[in-house]
């Protein structure tokens, strides 16, 4: 089993910054991908960004320029700073790990962005 814990998000006004970090412990060898994803409300939950291992990172087309998503693998945590924040940010992002046939997920953290 993989614990992932989140912390970070909040309130903030629209070009704002916020910082997520997300700590991974338990069977953490063999991660291989973490990631933010999002969830608003009456939508589906969608892919913000992810980052390999190794450092290869992608991006949702609407965060791009914007989110940085980085990740500390001596310290099992991966992180995401948001910039020039939008209303259209505010949901629930929850932190990701996948390791070979198992997907694991945060209880997520409120961000609200207000206009």
């Amino acid at each position: 089993q993989v614990q992932l814990v989140e912390s970070g998000g909040g309130l903030v006004q629209a070009g704002g910054s916020l910082s997520l970090a997300c700590a991974a412990s338990g069977s953490i060898f063999s991660i291989n991908l973490m990631g933010w994803y999002r969830q608003a409300p009456g939508k589906q939950r969608e892919l913000v960004a992810g980052i390999t291992r190794g450092g290869i990172t992608n991006y949702a087309d609407s965060v791009k320029g914007r989110f940085t998503i980085s990740r500390d693998n001596a310290k099992n945590t991966v992180y995401l700073q948001m910039n020039s924040l939008k209303p259209e940010d505010t949901a629930v992002y929850y932190c990701n790990a996948l390791k070979p046939g198992y997907n694991f997920w945060g209880q997520g953290t409120q961000v609200t962005v207000s206009s």
